[in-house]
């Protein structure tokens, strides 16, 4: 059982460790809340508990459908770059007058998993593998296990990451924390292109 549980845990960590949107912003809410990690990472929980359900259940092969993985592709990315592009438009507010984006850390967290597709293609393919091979090993009783250990790993990092910034972020200087806004909207507008284009690939 703790050869199962390390390596639900070392993937799940490569996982959430992995630069992406949900990371990208993470660390923009991170610039004006310590709890943004928290925050995210209970978003996130929002999509990824029932979706993990959905694939213990037997309905992960609804998400291989070509055209579902499409439309997930050019919706999901649209509006992570469109979250991108507002991002930007008020980089001077929040870094000048300390204000916030319209959505908060939470719903960033929801946002951030539900519209990105590769994370959706993680659970079909190496989630599912690593769920059914944790509950092999456990038994079917594993299963809330599995999805606590999970969530704490998504919880531990993105809570590190968020208390670090915010303790440090003050000694960054207005101009920097401008340009730490700059580099994250292009982050999710590079993210929700990249999302656009491999899907319409994918199913060309």
């Amino acid at each position: 059982m703790l050869a199962a549980l390390g390596t639900v845990v070392i993937t799940s960590l490569s996982g959430v460790m992995m630069p992406g949107p949900m990371f990208a912003v993470t660390l923009a809410k991170s610039l004006k809340s310590p709890w943004a990690g928290v925050w995210v990472s209970l978003g996130h929980a929002v999509i990824e508990v029932p979706l993990i359900l959905l694939i213990y259940f037997g309905l992960a092969q609804f998400f291989q459908n070509e055209i579902v993985q499409l439309v997930l592709s050019v919706l999901g990315g649209g509006m992570i770059a469109w979250m991108g592009i507002g991002l930007f438009r008020a980089r001077k507010e929040l870094a000048r007058e300390g204000k916030d984006t319209t959505y908060n850390a939470f719903v960033a967290g929801i946002l951030m998993s539900g519209l990105n597709p590769f994370f959706l293609v993680w659970w079909v393919t190496v989630g599912s593998l690593l769920l059914m091979t944790f509950l092999d090993a456990v038994g079917t009783s594993g299963l809330i296990l599995f999805i606590v250990v999970h969530w704490l790993c998504d919880l531990v990092w993105l809570s590190l990451v968020s208390f670090t910034v915010y303790r440090t972020h003050s000694f960054w200087g207005e101009k920097l924390q401008e340009w730490i806004f700059i580099v994250l909207s292009l982050a999710l507008l590079y993210f929700g292109g990249q999302f656009i284009v491999k899907g319409i690939i994918a199913y060309v």
